[in-house]
């Protein structure tokens, strides 16, 4: 894939996160796919994200940053949501919060095959701090 191609490819991607549609994932993600080093295969990976979802029922993936250099891809996601009780080890507990999530992938044979994930936790914390007067 050129790098138009992998944006797009890229853009579906993140489009059947938001509709959940599972049974699509194996169009996107390799069958042994790691994410952060960890061997998860598409099943595994499938089960993360199901998790995710059910852990914060709002959750929608909002791509910010995009860039494409084949066989890598980097973005920046933006989330606007509220997690049902703890996250990342925080108790959010349904409360709105927004923070971002810097991704970079490598594809392989046209499918996501590793994934590098970090996600802001310091901007979480700081909306669930007390408010000062």
């Amino acid at each position: 894939m050129n790098s138009g191609d992998l944006a797009d490819f890229y853009r579906s991607y993140i489009a059947c996160l938001n509709r959940q549609d599972w049974p699509a994932l194996g169009q996107f993600v390799h069958d042994d796919v790691v994410h952060n080093g960890r061997p998860f295969g598409l099943s595994g990976y499938r089960a993360m994200l199901e998790q995710d979802f059910r852990e914060i029922p709002d959750l929608r993936f909002n791509i910010a940053l995009l860039v494409s250099d084949p066989p890598s891809l980097a973005a920046r996601l933006q989330f606007d949501c509220a997690p049902a009780g703890t996250f990342l080890g925080l108790p959010v507990n349904g409360r709105r919060v927004s923070f971002c999530e810097n991704v970079f992938y490598e594809f392989s044979d046209d499918k996501v095959r590793h994934v590098w994930s970090v996600i802001d936790k310091t901007a979480i914390e700081a909306q669930l701090l007390p408010q000062l007067p």
